[in-house]
C-alpha cells in the first residue's frame, strides 16, 4: 500500500514531457509578439441619435429635432399644440435662467459666509432679516413688477417685436431680436444665439431646476444648506449620506 502510495505521489509531481513542450512553444510566440502600433487602430465615437431620450422609442412627429434642447420628451403630448410648445419653449427658458440665478444666489452667499468672506443670512433665513418695508410689501411690489415684466413677455411671444420700445422712456428701444434672446442692453457681451449656445443654455437651465428643487428638499429633510451638507458629509464620508438621513 506504503509502495503505491509513493509511486502515485511521483507521479503527479513528474514534470509532464508534453507540457513542456507545450509551454517552450508558447514562450516562443510570446517573444515573436510585435505590439501594433497605437496609429493603426481606429478610433470611434458613439452618439446617441438626436430626439430620442428613451433608445429605441420613436419621437413624436411633431418634435422633429429643430428646437434647443429637443430630445423627443413629451410622454403626455403637452406640446402637440403648436401653440402651446411655442409657450412652453419660452416658459421653460425663462424658468431656466431664473434657476441658475436662484442656484448662484443660494450656494454663493452660503459658500462665503461659511469661509468668512462675508456675513450674509443663509438662503432659507433671508426672509426674516429687516429690510427697507415689511415682506407683504415686498411681496406686493415684486406681484406688480413681475406681473409687467410677464405680460410685456407675453406679448412679444404672440406678436415678436411689439415691445422692443420702452412705452414710458421713448428713447431707449431694442434692436430686431429673436424672441427670448432680446440682445441689446440683455446682452453686453454681444453673445450670438447660435444653436450651440441654446443647447448649452438650456441644458443649463434644467440642471438649474434640478438642483434648486434638491436644495429645498435637501434643507426641509436636514435643516441645512447644501454647502453645509457637503461638509458634513465630506468630515465622515462613510456615515454621513443619503441613507443614514433617510434612517433618521
Amino acid at each position: 500500500m506504503a509502495t503505491v502510495t509513493t509511486q502515485a505521489s511521483t507521479a503527479i509531481f513528474r514534470p509532464s514531457t508534453s507540457k513542456s513542450r507545450f509551454l517552450i512553444r508558447s514562450l516562443g510566440k510570446l517573444n515573436s509578439f510585435k505590439p501594433t502600433r497605437l496609429s493603426s487602430l481606429k478610433s470611434f465615437k458613439i452618439e446617441a441619435k438626436k430626439g430620442e431620450w428613451l433608445p429605441g422609442l420613436a419621437s413624436p412627429t411633431y418634435l422633429n429635432g429643430s428646437l434647443a434642447g429637443d430630445n423627443g420628451f413629451d410622454p403626455l403630448s403637452l406640446a402637440e399644440d403648436p401653440e402651446n410648445l411655442k409657450w412652453f419653449v419660452q416658459a421653460e427658458l425663462v424658468n431656466g435662467r431664473w434657476a441658475m440665478l436662484g442656484v448662484a444666489g443660494m450656494l454663493l452667499p452660503e459658500v462665503l459666509t461659511s469661509t468668512g468672506i462675508i456675513n450674509v443670512p443663509k438662503w432659507y433665513d433671508a426672509g426674516k432679516s429687516e429690510y427697507f418695508a415689511s415682506s407683504s410689501t415686498l411681496f406686493v411690489i415684486e406681484f406688480i413688477l413681475f406681473h409687467y415684466v410677464e405680460i410685456r413677455r407675453w406679448q412679444d411671444i404672440k406678436n415678436p417685436g411689439s415691445v422692443n420700445q420702452d412705452p414710458i422712456f421713448k428713447s431707449y428701444s431694442l434692436p430686431p431680436n429673436e424672441v427670448g434672446y432680446p440682445g441689446g442692453v440683455f446682452n453686453p457681451l454681444n453673445f450670438a444665439p447660435t444653436f450651440e449656445a441654446k443647447e448649452k443654455e438650456i441644458a443649463n437651465g434644467r440642471l438649474a431646476m434640478l438642483a434648486f428643487l434638491g436644495f429645498v428638499v435637501q434643507h426641509n429633510v436636514t435643516g441645512k444648506g447644501p454647502f453645509d451638507n457637503l461638509l458634513q458629509h465630506l468630515s465622515d464620508p462613510w456615515h454621513n449620506t443619503i441613507i443614514q438621513t433617510f434612517k433618521g
